[in-house]
């Protein structure tokens, strides 16, 4: 199998797994610090997908850790699959409710004007979280490509 950019046990895999734990946290923070969140399901499923992101990422970054550590190759087709079909499933999981969340945003700002009519709401924030959310997206796509393309050359 080849070693790429981002692939796994290499120090650029492991920046990969921190940017997604980092941005992931960093949408969760926000979105929990904003008033009135827990009000709208798609807000809620977008902290839960984030949650799930963090506990994925992070697991694989201590596996990236542990490989760095100890030198050990973890392009195992068996482990690459895995790999592949967990980040696609959070992929998708992460892009479907930063997806949900932004049309909320983009409702109550553009369409039904809650943003001027309550500001109490932290449309701002919310807005803050749901662009983290997509960065996380990015950063855990790029990983699945990568995944993908290492265990198709292998």
């Amino acid at each position: 199998m080849k070693v790429a950019v981002g692939s796994p046990g290499t120090w650029s895999g492991l920046l990969l797994r921190v940017g997604q734990c980092a941005f992931a946290g960093a949408s969760i923070g926000v979105m929990l610090s904003a008033f009135g969140f827990s009000s709208y399901t798609a807000f809620c499923y977008l902290v839960a997908s984030m949650a799930l992101q963090i506990l994925w990422s992070f697991g694989l970054l201590c596996l990236d850790l542990h490989a760095l550590k100890f030198k050990r190759d973890l392009h195992n087709p068996l482990l690459v699959s895995l790999f592949v079909v967990g980040d696609w499933v959070t992929a998708t999981l992460t892009l479907a409710a930063a997806c949900s969340s932004a049309g909320v945003v983009v409702l109550f700002v553009r369409d039904v004007h809650f943003c001027k009519k309550y500001p109490q709401l932290s449309c701002g924030m919310y807005q803050i979280s749901i662009a983290m959310a997509f960065i996380t997206w990015l950063l855990v796509a790029t990983s699945s490509l990568v995944m993908f393309w290492i265990l198709a050359s292998g």
